[in-house]
């Protein structure tokens, strides 16, 4: 629900979140782009009291599933949700979040039939209205192709200073996570780029080291690793906690969301 999203992201503030990355669901679970639903999470985080970054998805709508039949558009499949690519802006319209993610190209989204779907064309049409609410695109690349194309919007004028950039590995079928994908992805990022990284499930704390290796930030949490450790579900908060450690452990320290909030501009 909108209160246990909300109530999680404050907890993960309190564990030492800077930003905190948000999607909603319906009550059944499925994931949801209604309005009233991201207004009810943005209204309870705003008025808790606790200083975090909000960052609202921008990915709902762009899902295709190819039909089975002769024709693969008629019927398509039933999980098939494709909206105009500006109206899956109309919550960060209406919220004016911080940040919102903008997936920087298409992708095969798993061993089945499904597609994320988001055009050059869509995408700069995307970047164009976030730069007009004032609104700092989390540009998020699954595989290189996807930062060549994150490099090619920050070129055309479409992407304020600094540039941030989300490396994502471990999602079939995009780049793995491993220590060569995320290298190859950060030694594509423009010097003054702000970059964070992360991989999924069992990788997620070894991502979390590596990127600090790297040089970048890093993103943990329940959309990526449901996981404490071996067989132990985790929250949001005690994800953060572990992250933390291994931050602090390396050498590295954590930053405040004002100091997040400078550093991004």
């Amino acid at each position: 629900t909108p209160k246990q999203i909300a109530d999680s992201a404050i907890e993960a503030a309190k564990a030492g979140a800077a930003i905190v990355h948000m999607h909603v669901r319906e009550l059944d679970g499925k994931p949801s782009r209604k309005l009233e639903y991201y207004k009810d999470v943005a209204d309870r985080v705003r008025s808790s009291g606790t200083d975090v970054v909000i960052n609202f998805t921008t990915g709902m709508g762009g899902d295709f599933e190819v039909g089975e039949g002769k024709d693969p558009l008629n019927p398509v499949g039933p999980n098939t949700d494709m909206i105009h690519a500006l109206d899956r802006l109309e919550h960060i319209e209406e919220l004016l979040p911080e940040i919102c993610t903008l997936d920087c190209g298409s992708l095969n989204f798993g061993d089945s039939n499904m597609l994320f779907v988001h055009t050059p064309i869509q995408l700069r049409a995307a970047a164009k209205k976030m730069q007009e609410l004032g609104v700092k695109p989390e540009m998020e690349a699954f595989e290189m192709g996807h930062l060549w194309f994150a490099n090619q919007l920050y070129k055309e004028g479409l992407i304020d200073d600094p540039p941030l950039y989300q490396i994502c590995l471990g999602i079939p079928w995009g780049a793995p996570a491993d220590t060569n994908s995320m290298k190859a992805m950060a030694d594509m990022i423009p010097k003054n780029g702000i970059w964070t990284g992360f991989g999924i499930a069992r990788m997620q704390m070894a991502m979390v080291a590596q990127s600090v290796i790297l040089g970048g930030n890093v993103r943990v949490g329940l959309e990526d690793n449901l996981y404490l450790k071996k067989g132990v579900l985790a929250t949001n908060a005690q994800l953060v906690e572990k992250a933390r450690c291994i931050i602090e452990d390396i050498g590295a320290n954590i930053m405040t969301a004002d100091d997040a909030r400078k550093k991004l501009n």
